[in-house]
């Protein structure tokens, strides 16, 4: 054997016996690592919270969640990109984290399709569209006369440029033929007190950020960017029976580094479905405004790709960039 194929053959002797550790049978003999790209509180950073807890039992080894906070999500995607695929480390995942960015970054140093295993598609969500009391519209067909009317005079208020709620206005503005003025803050906190205080006129924001204002009256809700009724809001009308063909869902799931072995696959997404199906779970997530799925890999994999080319068509749109 000449000395390069032996060298390579000791390089790959780690990572070929961790497969074949893991096509027997798999446990995690050390913590699992959830890592979160953004700050402790948010919608993310909760969702994983929730399931790191309900999956530990199953695993056997506590399952604990590790801030890496920077780039929009980039800085924690690509440290887990970068780790070993042994099971022990995973990223909580969302369609900004694993579709948006790849197309408003143009340099990330790592591809959020190529560079990670799907593990689960942990649950869906959507976002309310609100406007403050004194706007006089009280159904979205209102909202879209009296913008029709005013072209340009509605300040919508975002989270940041090619952010989620950035492109969910932007796509109702484009199906609904209409024209807002874009108000961009950092953060989703900035907006909705913004648009509390009148400083604003409509905001599409997720279900966590806007549903305390709209119990307490503060906003007022039109319908869920969803084309379908949500559990946490069910008698709030889809947007989508107004505006025929709009929806702007988000998603929560669990990639693992690329070549993630299957059987570590099977394994966290069989106890995220387990756990997803406990009523306690569900009764968590649906309380912060989410959908529980537990999907598979596969189903991961295939919303990703079909929100792949929604967003890449949104950043066209739009304009944004990160750059």
């Amino acid at each position: 054997m000449k000395r390069r194929d032996l060298a390579r053959g000791l390089v790959a002797a780690p990572f070929l016996s961790t497969i074949a550790t893991a096509q027997s049978a798999w446990n995690p003999d050390r913590p699992v690592r959830f890592v979160v790209g953004f700050a402790a509180g948010g919608s993310t950073d909760t969702s994983g919270r929730v399931i790191a807890e309900a999956i530990s039992g199953a695993l056997g080894q506590p399952v604990v969640v590790e801030n890496r906070v920077g780039a929009s999500g980039n800085i924690g995607s690509e440290f887990v990109a970068r780790s070993a695929p042994d099971g022990h480390t995973f990223v909580v995942a969302s369609v900004g984290t694993h579709a948006t960015n790849q197309f408003l970054f143009r340099n990330m140093g790592f591809h959020v399709v190529r560079d990670f295993t799907p593990v689960s598609l942990v649950l869906t969500s959507g976002a309310l569209m609100g406007v403050h009391p004194s706007v006089p519209a009280r159904t979205v067909q209102e909202l879209i006369a009296h913008a029709k009317a005013n072209p340009g005079k509605l300040n919508m208020g975002t989270s940041g440029p090619g952010s989620t709620q950035h492109f969910a206005g932007a796509l109702f503005e484009q199906k609904a033929g209409v024209q807002f003025t874009h108000v961009p803050y950092r953060g989703g906190a900035p907006a909705m007190a913004d648009l509390i205080a009148g400083r604003l006129d409509v905001i599409f924001a997720p279900m966590p950020e806007i549903l305390p204002f709209v119990r307490t009256g503060q906003v007022r809700a039109l319908g869920v960017t969803r084309p379908e009724r949500m559990p946490s809001v069910p008698d709030m009308p889809p947007i989508a029976e107004t505006v025929p063909g709009y929806d702007f869902s988000g998603w929560i799931g669990i990639f693992g580094p690329p070549n993630l072995p299957q059987p570590i696959v099977q394994r966290v997404s069989t106890a995220i479905a387990e756990a997803v199906a406990r009523p306690e779970t569900r009764a968590r997530l649906e309380q912060l405004g989410y959908i529980p799925v537990g999907g598979t890999a596969q189903a991961l994999a295939e919303r990703q790709r079909l929100d792949f080319a929604q967003m890449e068509e949104l950043v066209r749109l739009t304009g944004a960039t990160a750059d």
